[in-house]
């Protein structure tokens, strides 16, 4: 189907150790259906760049806006911006210092940030980046659910590890417009009842959840690699979030 220019951009970001090919099948659903969806390898996480252990935050949000500005997202035209696991710092960020960029943030399995908050405080600074752990230990980390042999072998082998100053630098925010952009949880490994009580609790990884003030709640059950797991379903989850702002 051919793209129509009065489509929002759908800008997908992957989490930890991966890049843009994280989202190969989900894109082939959206760009079958004329959707105009770009997804980004942040800095850090492309394996032919040689300092690539040494970026940050900083520099991640600084590719975000610049992937934004190339394919023409502006205050007239903002995006819809979506965000999977640990991409959730810079994201957190953008929405903070950028909000008129983005007409709706769908976050996957994840969620913004709290100010003050880093990914591993206490990760090493001795040590250079974070390399992608055995499944074993990963899996009780984040549920592995739906993911074939053939998902967790491409997994291991296309993996980057995660850049150390990623995981240790605080995010810190300074506008509470980002609470009002409209916003989507697609709860996967936990289910949306879950997320919402834990946010009004206060746990400090959904806290600010409570701030946001359009929130949809979309359960999507599988494990939380949902673009592996769930390709097709999770792509229609998101034509229908930025048909919402159409």
């Amino acid at each position: 189907m051919t793209q129509t220019t009065d489509r929002p951009a759908i800008l997908l970001i992957p989490g930890h150790w991966l890049g843009a090919w994280a989202w190969d099948a989900v894109r082939e659903h959206l760009d079958a259906a004329g959707e105009r969806a770009v997804a980004l390898t942040l800095p850090g996480l492309d394996p032919g760049d040689p300092g690539r252990a040494a970026r940050t935050l900083e520099d991640q949000v600084a590719a975000i806006l610049d992937a934004l500005s190339r394919n023409g997202v502006s205050a007239s035209a903002p995006a819809i911006v979506v965000a999977h696991s640990g991409a959730n710092f810079p994201v957190t960020l953008l929405l903070d210092r950028h909000p008129e960029l983005v007409r709706r943030v769908v976050w996957v399995d994840s969620g913004p940030v709290s100010s003050g908050s880093a990914f591993a405080a206490g990760f090493p600074e001795e040590t250079a980046d974070l390399p992608l752990p055995a499944f074993d230990v990963l899996g009780r980390q984040a549920s592995l659910e739906g993911l074939s042999d053939e998902d967790l072998a491409r997994f291991r082998a296309r993996a980057v590890a995660e850049p150390g100053p990623v995981l240790r630098e605080p995010v810190e925010l300074t506008d509470d417009a980002h609470t009002r952009i409209p916003a989507t949880l697609v709860c996967c490994s936990i289910p949306g009842a879950r997320l919402r009580q834990l946010a009004q609790e206060g746990h400090p990884m959904f806290a600010e959840v409570a701030r946001l003030e359009q929130l949809d709640v979309i359960d999507l059950p599988t494990g939380h690699w949902p673009m592996w797991s769930r390709p097709r379903d999770l792509a229609e989850i998101l034509r229908a979030a930025a048909s919402r702002t159409r």
